[in-house]
Order: C-alpha cells, then structure tokens, then sequence
C-alpha cells in the first residue's frame, strides 16, 4: 500500500468504520474533500444534496466522478453543441451515440461498427508501459459493452523532442505497453501517428482508439433496470492498483518535479482481458444480458452510479462481497480502485446460474453483488452496515458543471502576424533537393516502422490497410468484403496557429485519408486534448477547437458519435499544443477494390488533385528548417474537401494509387508513395505552382496525389472537372528515383536511406 494516495492513507481509513448513521450523528469531521481533489463550494453542495456530510465512501464517490476527467465539468458546456449535427450518416441510422461508451453506427448489410478514441496520458507519464497497455484494455472494453467484438485499435501518440531525455524514457515503454496488450489480445493496430513537439515533453499524449462491429440486434446499453435483477461483477479481482488513478491524474497539472498527486497507475492483464472479452460476447449470445458496463476510470464509483442512474430505479450492493487482490482494502478503497478486466452486468434472475456457468467455462470468477431496486438511491453496505446512500444520478450525472471565462489570447494576433512566407527559403535545385531529404528524415515525416513493428497489423487476416497507408482498413465481412476504414489526425501547430481553422483541418485531413482509400467517410469520434481549463487562453483554445468542428461536421455531414476531453496536459505554465485528434470512419462495399497508397506499378499518369496556394505557416518545413511557428494555417474549403471525397470514392476501380497531401506538402507525398512499391516517378511542377518550392513544400489542404492509367487520364479529368476539383497531369511513374523536371533526381535508395534511419538512430 505503498502508493496509496497520502490523503486517504491518514485522513480516509480511519479504525472506525464510517457509515451513513456516524455521518448523520457526527457532522463537524473534518474531511479530505480538498486533497481529493473538490472545491469548498463542491463539497458544500454534496452536503446539500445529501442533507449532512458525506461518509468517507461517499466522499471517494463524489471525488472521483466529479474530477474533470469523469464530469467533464469545464468541458460540457462546449460539448453539447455536438448534439446540433444530425445524428445520422450516408448509410443509416447512428444507432447509438454520445453519452453511451462508444457510438454505434449502421454500416449496411444487418450491420453495425462503434468506435472510439480516449486518452490515458497523465498515466502514461508516470508509468509508460502500464499507461499505455491499460489505455489500451480501457477503450477495448468500452467497445465491448456496446456488444462488440473488438476487431482493431490505432494509437494516435505524441512526445517531446526525439533527441530528449525524457522522450527516451516515455517512448519505448509506451509503444511497448500499446503492442503488448494489444498483440496479446490479438487485436491489428492498424494506424495511428507520432508527433514529436518541445510542448510534449513532460506531458506525452497516448490517444487510443478501437473499432468493434456487431449486428444490430446484439446492440447493448449501460442501464440497470428490472427491479429485482441482479448486479453481477465479474473478471479480475480488485487490487489496490490505480485508486484515484486515471480519473485524478488526468485532473492535475504536472509541475516541474511530476504530477502533484502520484496514485499508482493501473496495472494491466491482458490474457485475462482476452478471457473476458471473449465471456461477454457469449453472454451476450446467450443473451443472459440486461445490462452491461466497463469497469474504467473510477472503477466501481462509476460502473454503480452511471448503471443506476441510466436505468429506472434504484440499486443495493454488498460491497463486501467484491473479490480482492488485497483483503485489507477499505471501502473506500474499493470504490475508488481502477484495478483493470472487470465488467459489471445486470442479470434477470433466471438467467444469474447461465451466467455463472459460462464465467466459469472462461475461467472468469463472477460475484452477485446486488440488485436493482426501485427506490431511486445507490445503497452501498459493507458487511451490513450502510456506507453509501445517494441519488445515483447526482454522482454520474448532475455534477458541476463551470462556465470557465476564456479569451482570445493577447499573444494571438502577434503569433499570426508571424508569418512563415517571409522566411528564408532554398533557391537552387541542390538547396531544394536537400531540403526534401531534410524533410523526409525529421522526426515527424519519418518512417516509424521502429515503433509499427511492434505491433501486429495483420491477426485476425481481416486488415486490408494499415501503416503506413493514409487509413487503417478491415473487412467485415468475408463473404461480401464490406470493410470500414480508420484515420485519425491532427497538426497542433495549426491548431496553436487558428484552433477554429485548425479542428476543421484535423477533421478534413482524417476524412480525406478516408476517401483516398476508397471508403466513403460516415462518423467522427474526438479525443480534445488541451491545458489547464483554468487557464483563460486555454479555454479559448477548446472553445474555438469545439465551435470549428461543429461548424466542419455539419458542414460535411458527419456526426460526432462520442469522444473524449483531456485537459490539464501541461508542464508548469506550458501548456501542450492544442491538440484536438480527430478520428474518421468510413465504409467501403468491396474491400478488395480498395485504393492503395504508393505508386503501383510504371508508365502511369501522375494528377494532383486539388489548388496549391502560397501557405507555409505552420508547415513541417517551417518548423524543422526555421523552428519557426507563427502565421496563419492553411485556408479550408469545405465544400470543395466534401467535393474531393466523393471523387476519389468515385475513381476507385479507376485510380492505382492515392495519396493525401498534407505535412510536409507534395514533396513529402512523391517520396512515401515512392518507397511504398519501390516504383519512382518524373513529375514536372510547373502545372502545379510557378514556384517550384512552393509546389515542393506548401501544405495547402484538400489535395491527393493520384495514379491512373495512361488511357484512363480523359475521363478522370472530365469526372474531376463535374465535381469542381482542380487536376494538373504532373508526370509518369517508373524508375528508381523520384525526378523534378529540370531540378533534381533523388535515387529511391538514398531517399529511403534518409526516411528510415531516424527513429533507430535516436532510439537504438
């Protein structure tokens, strides 16, 4: 018990067992109310809600579900203006969306997919391995209490400096800790990304998502209802890993020396996350399930309260009937513990010996702990005497909720003015050809086959594309190829630049991604990740990231199923880029005629889709030759994003390869799509831009770098002109170089000796 939190080890476990009755007869206690995190006024209205002060159990309760990560009490006010967009996509119904613990959307053929991307950041600081690995296990079991079987994750990561000390100690055991529980669960880690930024360091972000699919009558929600059911805990033993972990960490600025409140991190299994995983979905079979919820962040605190408060009465448990790890853990202890792989479902009571014996087929132990009741509180008793009695739903639900000030910054106009077009650029061919292999070896355009080797892309056999294509794809079903497709994205720098403009370019980037597969893009889920909410710049920052997804969404016509808000991630008074993730998914009918991302074969036209403009602000060339960020990011059409995504589903079967262009601009595009196949290409850039940098280097959005057979180059044209989309004939594939017309040539062997080199020089 080394690691538990100070203030519960001396204020909370007290010798005398804290009931509902000593609370009512001793209501002068001084309690930890501030050590756990609530504020004067926080805990004043717990008072008033329950009409004394809160016990000891209570108090873990409301402090756990009440902190920012589980209340989203600086967030909400902005979030709900995501309920404005249609909740429905180009195929279907949205079947379940934001407030469940993923969104469930209709794919077509009797079929359903949910996704959703979380973080686990703060944890990941502490303890990359564990961090990262139960970041993982926590959204796969989100997707799995929707009545899904897991069938991909991806991993959206971001660090500091690569040539960093503390990079060198965070990254290795985060890559480690995401391929391990995922390899071991068998899950292909089909994507993702890895940006390196000074803002990071410190404060690593581990974003992560997961795709399950499911037919539309194996649909589960998280509500307990039926009185008289039976509340059924089952999977691992709670320990005393991670109490307060996930839901108090992810409430705190790191200062200099570390996070000011240092629970231990949860501790991960994934063998016995298999097992379960596999438990549920016969459960679900059998259909012995009322009810269903994962056993996250805030462990039990929620799973009761949300099940209860979502459902239409009440509940009682017996918390002493929860198997432990640690037979000497209090009450509060247990209600707030994250220990990993445990679910908690609601059972009729005709089904509770089923659902024993298929538990036991797994080997998963199962407790009846409760009922559901219909008296409208959450009973919680410990060996009979009442520890807890609340209105559930003033612990899940009804928590503060601020109207945090913010404002645009007074830095803001200054950093815009500071534009990236003024500075100095390369203006001989040696000089350009230099820069593109600068550009190609820094740390964010790089290979990361160091880190995607380490994962396993292809178990399962269902994955059609995974890095380094645009988007992550696998197919549905085997019978008819319906498959969906994954990309998340986001430039921070943009987003520090314009956060209005810059969500918008996330969601645009990671929609293009999935059009350039071929996949027609359906729904969004977000992972908003940002500084100290008490920090007025900061909530101007989220502020803006919300209203400009929004506005892009509505725009688009995707709904936002569901997501995630992480906010204290900053160091000190640094403050992490903004750094709305967006994730877009799309469904494709054959994955088989999907479209690949490099260059296929030779004696193929080479079109760039989309208009090239002057726009360097914000670019990876401006921040690896210049370090510079300042200016104002690319200018987003999204009319003409939503007009470039239907061509480019349209020209599957037509279009070879295709490529979308964003860091790094086209330069960047010519030397991925060339590594992809070994297959170079002779480009000639004056169709794109009269100045050849400018063709190389800008990051102009809405643009794709396509193949077509020679004789196919008329049509496509013709299509792309109906659809009001821009297309230059820039060259022909083949070779064993990536050639500039009247420039430079860079010998495919020296350009990959640049981008691969990187990530295993720094990182061994």
């Amino acid at each position: 018990m080394a690691d538990l939190a100070p203030e519960l080890a001396s204020d909370t476990l007290r010798p005398t067992l804290d009931t509902v009755a000593v609370a009512g007869s001793d209501p002068d206690r001084d309690q930890p109310w501030a050590e756990l995190g609530l504020k004067a006024d926080e805990y004043d209205r717990i008072k008033e809600i329950l009409g004394r002060r809160p016990t000891s159990s209570e108090l873990a309760m409301y402090s756990v579900m009440w902190s920012e990560h589980c209340s989203y009490k600086s967030s909400k006010v902005h979030l709900k203006q995501f309920s404005e967009i249609p909740q429905e996509t180009r195929v279907g119904a949205m079947l379940a969306g934001i407030g469940e613990n993923a969104g469930v959307i209709d794919i077509g053929q009797g079929y359903a997919v949910t996704f959703k991307v979380e973080s686990h950041n703060h944890p990941s600081y502490v303890e990359p391995y564990q961090g990262a690995a139960t970041g993982v296990g926590g959204i796969v079991r989100d997707i799995l209490a929707m009545g899904a079987r897991p069938v991909a994750v991806m991993d959206p990561l971001r660090f500091g400096p690569l040539e960093a000390e503390d990079t060198h100690r965070v990254l290795p055991g985060i890559v480690a800790g995401v391929g391990g529980y995922g390899n071991c669960l068998g899950l292909p880690n089909i994507g993702g990304e890895a940006v390196f930024d000074p803002t990071y360091a410190g404060n690593p972000l581990v974003n992560a998502l997961c795709v399950g699919v499911l037919k539309h009558e194996d649909l589960h929600l998280a509500k307990a209802s039926g009185t008289g059911n039976r509340v059924m805990l089952y999977g691992a033993r709670t320990g005393g890993d991670g109490i307060g972990g996930v839901s108090v960490l992810a409430s705190e600025t790191f200062d200099a020396d570390g996070p000011a409140k240092r629970p231990s991190v949860q501790v991960g299994d994934p063998f016995m996350e298999k097992l379960l995983i596999e438990c549920t979905l016969e459960l679900f079979k059998a259909g012995v399930v009322a009810g269903i919820q994962d056993l996250g962040g805030a462990g039990l605190s929620c799973a009761t309260s949300e099940l209860a408060s979502a459902g239409d009465g009440g509940m009682s448990v017996e918390l002493d009937r929860v198997p432990l790890r640690d037979s000497t853990l209090a009450p509060e202890e247990i209600l707030m513990s994250e220990s990993q792989e445990r679910m908690m479902a609601v059972v009729e009571p005709g089904d509770v010996d089923e659902f024993l014996a298929i538990c036991a087929k797994w080997d998963v132990e199962a407790v009846d702990i409760g009922a559901v009741t219909d008296t409208g509180r959450l009973e919680i008793t410990w060996h009979g005497d009442v520890v807890v009695d609340v209105p559930p739903r003033t612990v899940a639900h009804d928590g503060p909720v601020y109207q945090r000030p913010f404002a645009r910054p007074e830095w803001q106009d200054a950093l815009q003015a500071d534009a990236a077009e003024v500075l100095p650029r390369p203006t001989t061919d040696a000089e350009l050809r230099a820069t593109v292999l600068q550009l190609a070896a820094s740390p964010n355009l790089c290979d990361k086959s160091w880190i995607t080797d380490q994962y396993d892309r292809y178990v399962q056999g269902n994955t059609v594309l995974a890095q380094p294509a645009d988007s992550g794809m696998v197919r549905v079903d085997e019978e008819s190829n319906l498959g969906v497709s994954v990309a998340t994205d986001c430039n921070g720098r943009f987003a520090k630049l314009d956060p209005y403009a810059g969500a918008q370019l996330a969601l645009a980037e990671a929609y293009r991604n999935v059009s350039t597969g071929g996949a027609t893009p359906l729904a969004v889920s977000d992972c908003l990740n940002f500084g100290s909410p008490e920090d007025t710049d900061v909530m101007w920052q989220f502020a803006e990231a919300c209203r400009g997804l929004k506005d892009a969404c509505l725009e688009l016509g995707v709904p936002v199923t569901g997501g995630n808000v992480s906010l204290y991630n900053q160091t000190g008074e640094v403050a992490i880029l903004p750094t709305p993730v967006v994730a877009v998914l799309g469904v494709i009918e054959d994955v088989t005629r999907r479209t690949p991302t490099g260059f296929t074969a030779a004696d193929e036209a080479v079109l760039l889709l989309g208009a090239t403009r002057e726009e360097l602000s914000g670019s990876e060339w401006a921040h690896v030759v210049h370090g510079h960020l300042g200016g104002r990011p690319p200018v987003l059409d999204l009319a003409a994003e939503a007009a470039l995504g239907t061509l480019l589903t349209e020209l599957v079967g037509t279009a070879t390869s295709a490529h979308d262009l964003a860091d790094g601009g086209l330069a960047q595009a010519l030397v991925e799509a060339g590594l992809a196949n070994g297959v170079g290409a002779r480009v000639d850039l004056t169709a794109v831009a009269g100045d050849a940098f400018i063709a190389l280097f800008s990051e102009s959005a809405t643009r794709a770098l396509v193949t077509v057979p020679a004789d196919a180059v008329e049509r496509v044209t013709a299509l792309a002109a109906e659809h009001g989309v821009p297309v230059a004939p820039i060259g022909t594939t083949g070779g064993d170089a990536i050639a500039v017309e009247g420039r430079f040539e860079i010998p495919l062997a020296e350009a990959r000796e640049a981008w691969s080199a990187t990530l295993p020089d720094a990182l061994g």
